[in-house]
């Protein structure tokens, strides 16, 4: 229904954000990340999701597409809720969460406040498996398909590719953002901030 909303920043609080868009507050749940990039009185932009279930309506926003499209991976997995999610993002940035899914960093989860370890598994596990059943990583030659958390190989390339398809990317804009990237320079998290990078401005 709502793509994004685009207007002056009318009131911020912790999970919160009202964006007055000609007259009209939308109040969005949001996480911290997304707050430290909104300042009140100010032009804000956020993507939205509009969670519509039996006890309410929710509409949720986000700065980055990258964030609303992890937040949506995050719901998807079974006992993750709204509320979790929001609590996940709020404790990393979109582009080191994908890298600590990717990577099974679990205690970078179980940071989140009200995340355990076990529900940390169970994310890393079946976000791993979802992108092992639907993608498959092609570039610079190398192709890996199939299914299982093994599919990943425990390479730099790989890897980041990985983690951009957990934002939400398409194979072929990873394709474009990794080349010319130096992979053997900089390390894993780098790779991938230069590839949003150039995503963003493209």
């Amino acid at each position: 229904m709502f793509y994004y909303l685009s207007g002056t920043v009318a009131h911020v609080e912790p999970y919160l954000a009202v964006i007055d868009c000609g007259g009209v507050g939308y109040a969005c749940r949001t996480t911290s990340y997304t707050l430290s990039a909104l300042k009140k009185g100010e032009k804000g932009k956020l993507f939205t999701y509009l969670s519509v279930r039996q006890d309410g309506v929710d509409l949720f926003g986000f700065a980055t597409q990258e964030e609303l499209n992890l937040f949506q991976q995050l719901t998807s997995v079974s006992g993750v809720g709204p509320k979790a999610a929001l609590s996940i993002l709020s404790a990393s940035t979109p582009a080191n969460l994908a890298l600590s899914i990717i990577t099974g960093d679990e205690k970078a989860l179980t940071v989140a406040q009200g995340i355990g370890k076990k529900i940390a598994q169970r994310i890393i596990l079946e976000l791993k498996d979802k992108l092992a059943k639907g993608q498959t990583v092609s570039i610079q030659g190398e192709s890996y398909g199939g299914s299982g958390i093994t599919v990943i190989p425990e390479n730099k390339l790989s890897e980041a590719s990985a983690a951009l398809a957990v934002l939400g990317y398409s194979q072929g804009e990873i394709n474009l953002a990794l080349k010319g990237v130096d992979l053997d320079a900089l390390t894993l998290e780098q790779v991938i901030k230069e590839a949003l990078k150039k995503m963003m401005k493209g």
